[in-house]
């Protein structure tokens, strides 16, 4: 027997349509790349959706067609993200900080039929129009006298121009909650970047979960930015979630140090924000030394790589901002975990309260993890074993894009990479990559944990611990570091402050200090990279 219960499909359209009929007033306010605000609402950004889709639609786009983005946090990015799924068509957003190479590769592998891209990536465009074929309409998000007279880009129309002869008036099309909605590829470290094809369906149901007081805590009284970049990961997300509560949504452009992100939210009382920890760690450095404060805002999520406790309790104590760390990969849409306390926690001491909060977090209703031993074999959730980590859930991808390279085992977990502890409670703690770990007299140490250790120290602002080959321990931990500006910092120094946070054996053979620590397009470090600098630096033995 059946419930008797309408059924009606989670489509995205929804959202926005949700949000422009009873959040009708609520500011859409946007920082172009060249610093102009522009500031809508969700009335007019429905509106400029459909007129969007209408111009799509007596373009030819098909249900299925892949329509490119190369854009960052602005209103119009934020249209794409409706207009183009809201038809049917999938709203394919490609990160402008890959190698030419893989955007050409991604493009090509896509087979977009159109891109969408702000003037900051012209260059890039001027490169794929040659070597991408199947894109045949060019639109650049500006005004029709912005155009530049040499772009070198046939047929280019303004985005203005190119909604501007149509009307609103548009009933959303329903479909089948399942159709593909948006594609967005993997940054791609070790082989081609794969696609992740989101669904309708999965894309509202991480709306829910993501909103939740347990994991965004979002609400229509909050003023949300996401600094999570809109071309990865559907900036996790967070322009789904912003008009499921109808929260007015401020996009920040393309300037994300430390002094804009701080005048916008002090100019727009910003209460919640996102974003790699390498944003927020400038936003704290840039706080510290102008002294001054961001009182309005009250929570922020920070993942994408590791989020040291440092930067946690920096934030706490000294602004009073709640940090949230959460884990997730583009194939779980991202959200997989969010550190949030138990009321258990509430009579913790500050040690056993920052080991909890040292966590990635705790596992989100709609995702199950498992982590096992090289053998496939359930390990314990004791908070100590560790092992491979395997998801599965609502919104976890089932496989990559026109490639069959991601199989799901038997009981349909997939394989993420990542090598971490799960304790009773569901709280997940990543102690690297798999690819990452460091084997060392054939035991293991946590490349992670040295470098959150070595982040706590006053006068590190980064720090990254790879395993470098050794003629004796197979291999060992180089960390390298880069330290505040001015700072007297020594490698025995460094060594004395880790010495009881980490075990001895753990602790790092060398210390190198540098400028600058290579990252990915979306923030992590780029550990290859310094593998490869470093593979010769213990072959004479200890240094």
């Amino acid at each position: 027997m059946l419930g008797l219960m309408q059924s009606r499909p989670l489509l995205i359209s929804t959202l926005i349509e949700y949000a422009g009929k009873n959040h009708p007033d609520t500011p859409v306010i946007s920082k172009l790349p060249d610093g102009r605000i522009v500031a809508t609402d969700y009335r007019q950004t429905e509106a400029r959706c459909k007129r969007l889709a209408n111009a799509l639609l007596k373009m030819g786009v098909r249900k299925g067609d892949r329509i490119a983005t190369l854009a960052w946090n602005t209103h119009r990015h934020l249209e794409l993200y409706y207009g183009v799924s809201g038809i049917g068509a999938i709203c394919h957003t490609i990160n402008p900080r890959l190698f030419i190479d893989q955007i050409i590769y991604i493009c090509r592998h896509a087979e977009d039929t159109t891109m969408f891209f702000d003037l900051t990536f012209l260059d890039i465009v001027q490169k794929l129009v040659v070597e991408c074929p199947s894109i045949k309409t060019w639109v650049a998000l500006c005004d029709q006298n912005e155009l530049p007279a040499d772009a070198r880009v046939p047929g280019l129309i303004s985005y203005e121009q190119f909604i501007g002869n149509e009307t609103a008036d548009l009933v959303w099309p329903s479909f089948d909650e399942n159709t593909a909605s948006s594609l967005c590829y993997t940054s791609g470290t070790t082989g081609n970047p794969k696609g992740v094809l989101y669904s309708h369906r999965s894309q509202v149901l991480h709306s829910y979960a993501a909103a939740a007081p347990d994991c965004f805590n979002l609400s229509a009284r909050d003023v949300i930015l996401p600094g999570s970049s809109m071309y990865h990961a559907n900036a996790w997300g967070v322009i789904y979630a912003a008009t499921l509560v109808g929260a007015k949504l401020v996009l920040p452009g393309s300037r994300l140090d430390g002094e804009s992100l701080t005048n916008l939210i002090e100019a727009e009382r910003v209460s919640w924000s996102s974003g790699v920890p390498t944003i927020w760690s400038a936003v704290a450095l840039y706080l510290e030394s102008s002294k001054r404060k961001i009182d309005s805002l009250q929570r922020l999520i920070i993942g994408g790589a590791a989020c040291p406790l440092s930067l946690c309790k920096v934030f706490g104590e000294k602004f009073g901002v709640e940090v949230r760390q959460i884990w997730g990969m583009t194939e779980t849409s991202p959200l997989g975990v969010v550190n949030t306390f138990k009321s258990k926690h509430d009579a913790l001491g500050e040690n056993e309260r920052d080991d909890v909060l040292s966590k990635q977090g705790r596992i989100v209703y709609g995702v199950q993890l498992e982590i096992v031993d090289a053998d496939s074999r359930p390990l314990p959730h004791d908070g100590k074993a560790f092992g491979d980590v395997l998801v599965k859930g609502w919104w976890i991808a089932s496989g990559y894009f026109g490639d069959n390279s991601l199989s799901l085992n038997a009981e349909g977990w997939f394989a993420t990479g990542d090598v971490a502890t799960l304790d009773e409670d569901g709280y997940m703690r990543i102690t690297d990559r798999s690819k990452d770990v460091i084997k060392s007299g054939g035991e293991w140490i946590s490349s992670i944990d040295i470098e959150n250790a070595a982040v706590g120290h006053p006068d590190v602002t980064e720090a990254a611990v790879v395993g470098v080959p050794h003629p004796k321990w197979d291999e060992r931990p180089l960390l390298i570091v880069v330290q505040k500006a001015d700072s007297q910092l020594s490698k025995q120094s460094v060594r004395d402050f880790l010495q009881d946070k980490v075990a001895k054996w753990w602790l790092p053979d060398d210390v190198i200090f540098v400028d600058e620590i290579p990252h990915t397009s979306t923030g992590k470090i780029l550990k290859t990279t310094l593998r490869e600098r470093y593979q010769d630096h213990f072959a004479n033995g200890p240094v």
